[in-house]
C-alpha cells in the first residue's frame, strides 16, 4: 500500500541563490570533467520503457540504468570515490602545498602521504563499495562499518576491495554513530553521504559527484524535459543531488518532483510533515537495504524541504514484483532491490485514480527514474526473482 503526502506551499521558479553554496552546475561539470578520466568510465545508458508505460497510460518513461556503473553497479560509484578523491586531494595540499590533478593521484605521484590516510564509513552497502573502491584506487586506507542486516554478499565485495569491514549489533543509524566515534579515536576521515551540522562538506562532494549521471542523462534525452520525476530517498543525498539540478537546470520548466521512501523508513516523509528533519525509529527493516535510513541528512533537507512536490512510499510486497517486470523487459534490465523504489511508486501512482489526479499523472506525462543498482548481492537478486 503506498501511502502520499503533498505540500500545499507554492515553491519559487528559480533555484534559490542561498542554495549554490550546496549544489550547482558548474560543480557539477567540475566533477563529470574529474570522474569522466577515471579508468573504465562510460555513460550508462537512458532506456525508454515503453511497454510498461503504455501498460500503465503514460506517454513515456525513462530509467537510467546504474547498473552498469563501472563495475560496482551502483550509481554510488560515482558519489563515495569522488569524496575520497577530493579528501586525498586535501591532505597533499596541505602537506605539500601542492594541488594534485586526477591524473598525479591515478598515478600515486603522492603516494607515500596518500598510504597514511584511513577512510572510513558506515553503509548498507553500496555506498561503502564505492568508498572502498575510491580507496584501492587512490592507494589509501579503508575502514568500513556495517549494520546487523547488511547482507554477508555485500560485506564480502567490500572486502574483496580491500576495506576492513566491522559488523555492528545495530541498525544504520548505529554503525553510523560507531564510525564516527571510532573515527576520533584512530585519526579516520570519514567520507559520509549523510551530514549534520558540522559535518557537510565531505557529504557535499558524494552528492555533486552523483550529478555525474544527471549531466548523461539530459544529453540523452536530446532536448525533452519530464513532467516527474520519482526518486528514490535513504537519508536523501540522491534525492537532493537530482532536484538541485533539475531545477537549477531547468527552472520553472523542471518535473514535479516526487521523493519515494519505504514504509517503515519514512524518515523524509515524516520530516515534509512536521515541518522539519524527523528521526524514524526501529529497526528500519525493508528489503530495500539502501534505503534503510531513519535520520535525514541535514544537506537534503535544505534542498528537498523548499524543493521537493511530494512525498511517497513504497511497500515491501512491490519490490519483487517489480524486479521482475524489469528482469523481463525487452532488453532485459537488472535492477536491484533499492533500484526499483521510482518505477514501483510511478506504477502505483498511475493506478490509484485518486493518487494519479493529485500527482497530474495522464497519458501526456513523461516519467524519469533512476534504477540505482543492479544485482549488487547476486545471491538475494536471484531469490527474489524466483519468488
Amino acid at each position: 500500500m503506498s501511502h502520499l503526502s503533498n505540500k500545499a506551499a507554492t515553491k519559487t521558479a528559480s533555484y534559490p541563490s542561498e542554495l549554490q553554496e550546496i549544489a550547482s552546475l558548474e560543480k557539477s561539470r567540475e566533477a563529470f570533467d574529474e570522474i569522466s578520466r577515471w579508468p573504465g568510465y562510460q555513460a550508462t545508458p537512458l532506456l525508454r520503457l515503453d511497454t510498461i508505460a503504455a501498460e500503465i497510460g503514460v506517454s513515456g518513461i525513462y530509467y537510467k540504468d546504474e547498473s552498469r556503473r563501472f563495475h560496482l553497479k551502483s550509481f554510488k560509484a560515482l558519489g563515495g570515490a569522488f569524496a575520497v578523491a577530493r579528501q586525498l586531494t586535501k591532505q597533499i595540499v596541505s602537506e605539500t602545498g601542492e594541488s594534485p590533478s586526477i591524473d598525479d593521484l591515478l598515478g600515486k605521484r603522492y603516494h607515500a602521504i596518500v598510504e597514511k590516510v584511513v577512510i572510513s564509513c558506515a553503509t548498507d552497502g553500496n555506498h561503502g563499495r564505492s568508498v572502498a573502491w575510491g580507496c584501492q584506487l587512490f592507494g589509501c586506507g579503508c575502514v568500513i562499518y556495517i549494520h546487523r542486516d547488511v547482507s554477508a554478499g555485500r560485506k564480502q565485495a567490500m572486502e574483496a576491495l580491500g576495506a576492513e569491514v566491522i559488523r555492528v549489533d545495530g541498525n544504520y543509524d548505529a554503525s553510523v554513530k560507531r564510525a564516527d566515534s571510532d573515527a576520533d579515536v584512530h585519526g579516520r576521515i570519514i567520507v559520509s553521504d549523510t551530514s549534520y551540522p558540522g559535518y557537510m562538506d565531505i557529504p557535499r562532494d558524494v552528492a555533486i559527484g552523483y550529478t555525474v549521471m544527471l549531466i548523461e542523462a539530459v544529453e540523452q534525452m536530446q532536448g525533452s524535459i519530464p513532467t516527474h520525476v520519482f526518486i528514490q530517498a535513504g537519508v536523501g543525498g540522491l534525492a537532493a543531488s537530482v532536484c538541485a539540478f533539475f531545477w537549477e537546470l531547468w527552472g520553472e520548466r523542471r518535473p514535479r518532483f516526487i521523493v519515494v521512501e519505504p514504509e517503515q523508513a519514512n524518515c523524509l516523509q515524516q520530516s515534509a510533515a512536521s515541518g522539519k528533519p524527523v528521526a524514524v525509529g526501529g529497526d528500519l527493516e525493508t528489503l530495500m537495504a539502501g534505503l534503510s535510513c531513519g535520520e535525514v541528512s541535514l544537506l537534503a533537507w535544505q534542498i528537498l524541504e523548499p524543493g521537493a512536490d511530494d512525498f511517497m512510499t513504497v511497500s515491501e510486497d512491490s519490490v519483487a514484483p517489480c524486479m521482475q517486470l524489469l528482469a523481463a523487459n525487452n532488453p532485459a534490465i537488472e535492477a536491484g532491490e533499492s533500484a526499483v523504489a521510482g518505477i514501483a511508486a510511478a506504477i502505483a501512482g498511475r493506478e490509484d485514480s485518486a493518487m494519479a489526479a493529485t500527482l497530474g499523472l495522464d497519458q501526456s506525462s513523461l516519467i524519469f527514474v533512476i534504477g540505482t543498482e543492479g544485482a549488487t548481492d547476486p545471491e538475494l537478486y536471484q531469490q527474489l526473482l524466483a519468488e
